[in-house]
């Protein structure tokens, strides 16, 4: 109750660092009260030389860890708050000043359940990282192993719930306010941002993440994930082994290490694809300072708090999106599109091929070392509005993912473009699951997965027989004299098993 007496008070606060920043633009956008408006341009603060983006990243990174993590989260909402303020926000630094050593070793034997000199032979009291939801300590276990521990911000819980019921409130309020807003679903927004957050204060998930990635990875000699000290983690803590490289994009590091950057962009794309194709896991926050180099040039990722997940279905329409939309055949792209619902039936497929074709033909036309598909896909986001396109939050995870990816490949190698090495394997992936062969054998496989549920559909089927014969339900004479009339129950029962088996093929042969 007292939370929600104190969120115009907060508001009142978060719209007076807004000011200070010069970052009030976005009241603007929801048609806020011109009254307010007013009273706030008169001691907002004037930064011309500074991109609105970035002084909103100032702004939300003074007012503490939950904002920087909102920012984080709208830097993949391009569709949201346009292009130029999600790249501005994509830089926000999660950075806070570190807490105290002593802190952190009293989380860790509080979450481990004992002593911290039984599970560290020596920790160093300097963190090598503070953000705003953990640090990070370099240690020695007791079996002389060199990790890395991860350590929970005392009190970010609590912070974090304080936070999102105001998030709520001011979410609520806006779409009672601002009709326009609600096309933007902000209450929806908080929801997601809420779930992703509360996912990475659970560091038990980020280890599983780091887990699953290594279990994808393990067969392949170039990437290679730490492992994971599961005697030394909980909910609070996460012990991962040490890496020890290069940060990808210092290139000089890496041509004095005597390691090649063309082939560890090579590695990078080998990677990037497997996770995106192959699998539908992927790290999500591959900014440089997540993947080093070893002395050996194999490729090793740190800090798994987010990652993205494409299931089979988004994978198959991603794959013939982009092929329809590097052979320049916009109107495969429409249809690919459109049978996705991703678009409704209701708009025009001509009118979107020719959207399409406007967002493309800019990119493509470029020289193929400077082709973005990071930004088509974004640009192909900004349509959302005109022709009610179905949002689709992984796909624009991936797409911000992208875009970093791109980013580190052309400092690695301006000549050359992650795209056109990953190529091969594309080409070979969507040869073996879109050719015909990969279509059938999927068919098949949906076909059997589908029979295997037949006999829960006919026992479902015997128990309605039941209810309908159990003694006490009485039937209307009118009802009696009607399946009289069309021959009896087996009739009845038969139709019943044709219109099932229709209705089966139908939804199947529409997946496809």
């Amino acid at each position: 109750m007292m939370l929600g007496v104190t969120h115009p008070f907060r508001l009142i606060r978060v719209l007076w660092v807004l000011a200070r920043h010069g970052a009030l633009f976005p009241l603007r956008a929801f048609d806020a009260p011109r009254w307010l408006i007013w009273f706030f341009r008169l001691i907002e603060a004037k930064k011309d030389g500074i991109a609105p983006g970035k002084r909103l990243a100032d702004a939300l990174q003074s007012l503490g860890p939950t904002f920087i993590k909102l920012g984080q989260s709208l830097a993949v909402r391009g569709d949201l708050i346009g292009d130029e303020i999600a790249d501005d926000l994509s830089a926000l630094q999660d950075a806070l000043p570190a807490f105290s050593s002593s802190q952190a070793k009293s989380t860790i034997a509080r979450e481990l359940g004992a002593e911290l000199d039984e599970f560290y032979r020596s920790f160093d009291e300097e963190p090598v990282a503070a953000a705003s939801i953990a640090q990070v300590h370099f240690a020695v276990t007791t079996e002389d192993e060199d990790v890395a521990v991860k350590v929970l911000r005392p009190g970010i819980e609590e912070e974090f719930r304080r936070d999102i019921a105001f998030f709520y409130w001011l979410a609520r309020n806006l779409e009672r306010m601002s009709p326009e807003s609600r096309r933007l679903k902000p209450v929806e927004v908080v929801a997601n941002f809420e779930e992703t957050v509360a996912l990475e204060m659970d560091l038990r998930l980020e280890a599983a993440a780091a887990a699953e990635l290594a279990e994808n990875f393990a067969d392949d000699p170039d990437f290679r994930v730490p492992a994971v000290d599961w005697n030394r983690t909980g909910q609070r803590v996460l012990t991962l082994e040490r890496i020890d490289g290069i940060p990808i994009d210092e290139t000089e590091r890496l041509a004095e290490a005597g390691i090649d950057p063309r082939e560890v962009l090579a590695r990078s794309a080998r990677a990037f694809f497997h996770q995106v194709f192959r699998d539908g896991f992927f790290h999500a926050d591959m900014h440089p300072g997540n993947m080093f180099v070893g002395s050996d040039g194999v490729l090793s990722p740190v800090d798994f708090g987010i990652m993205g997940r494409l299931d089979k279905r988004t994978r198959n329409f991603l794959a013939d999106m982009l092929i329809a939309f590097l052979s320049r055949d916009y109107l495969k792209v429409a249809d690919v599109h459109f049978a996705a619902g991703y678009v409704p039936n209701t708009k025009s497929r001509g009118a979107f091929s020719q959207a399409c074709r406007a967002i493309a033909e800019p990119i493509l036309g470029k020289p193929q070392n400077e082709i973005s598909i990071a930004k088509l896909l974004g640009q192909l986001f900004q349509v959302t509005r005109t022709f009610e396109m179905e949002t689709q939050p992984q796909l624009l995870l991936l797409q911000k993912t992208m875009l970093v990816a791109e980013g580190v490949g052309r400092k690695l190698d301006p000549d050359s473009n992650i795209w056109m090495l990953a190529e091969p394997l594309v080409e070979e992936w969507v040869l073996e699951h879109r050719g015909p062969e990969g279509r059938m054998r999927e068919f098949v496989s949906e076909v059997a997965a589908r029979a295997e549920r037949l006999p829960q559909l006919f026992e479902s089927v015997d128990q309605i027989s039941d209810i309908i014969t159990a003694d006490g339900l009485r039937l209307h004479p009118e009802t009696i004299d009607a399946f009289r009339r069309n021959d009896g129950a087996a009739r009845y029962w038969r139709v019943g098993f044709v219109v099932l088996a229709l209705l089966l093929v139908a939804s199947f042969i529409a997946d496809f």
